[in-house]
């Protein structure tokens, strides 16, 4: 009787590992997070040609890992080390896009996708990196992030970040961030 018992309990021991393998190999890998990439590395140096002091256009953005059920992608730019004697609160938004298509996997140097909102400058447009020689600190730093949501935004050209934020808020599917940093000559 021990010995069926035993039996039985490795014939089950064998089943069970064979039937976890099997479901390891039949079922889907799981999807790739979110990404965020450009020619600079995370937390180095934006080359001078995305800034004021050159060619003032945006960077060539790679999105990837786009989560199922995705249906618009946003995209936001904003430098927190503004001294607050030039704003209060601290922080310019340079760039401000949304409704970007989830089939997006790119933007071209110089180029947008989606709706562009309003920068730091009333414009519905990029404006690069430009810290103020004058005021500490002198290296700033540019915060890119990207936002997979659930729905398309209600909002017209020229939004502000604010607005572009607000309407996303229990939308957000998933997050990627890319920081770079610019000290001007």
């Amino acid at each position: 009787m021990q010995k069926a018992l035993l039996a039985t309990g490795i014939g089950a021991i064998v089943v069970g590992i064979g039937a976890f393998y099997a479901f390891r190999i039949a079922a889907p890998q799981t999807a790739m997070s979110l990404s965020l990439t450009s020619e600079f590395q995370n937390g180095a140096s934006i080359p001078a040609r995305f800034t004021c002091d050159a060619d003032n256009v945006n960077p060539k953005i790679s999105i990837g890992g786009v989560p199922e059920g995705t249906a618009s992608l946003a995209l936001i730019m904003d430098d927190p080390d503004v001294p607050k004697v030039l704003r209060p609160d601290g922080m310019f938004d340079h760039w401000v896009l949304f409704n970007i298509p989830p089939t997006t996997t790119e933007i071209v140097e110089g180029g947008s996708a989606g709706i562009a909102g309003h920068n730091g400058r009333g414009e519905p447009a990029y404006t690069g990196p430009c810290p103020p020689r004058e005021y500490e600190p002198r290296e700033h730093r540019y915060f890119f992030r990207l936002y997979a949501l659930d729905i398309e935004l209600e909002l017209t050209e020229g939004a502000s970040k604010e607005d572009v934020l607000k309407a996303m808020e229990g939308h957000v599917l998933e997050e990627a961030e890319l920081m770079g940093r610019y000290q001007r000559p």
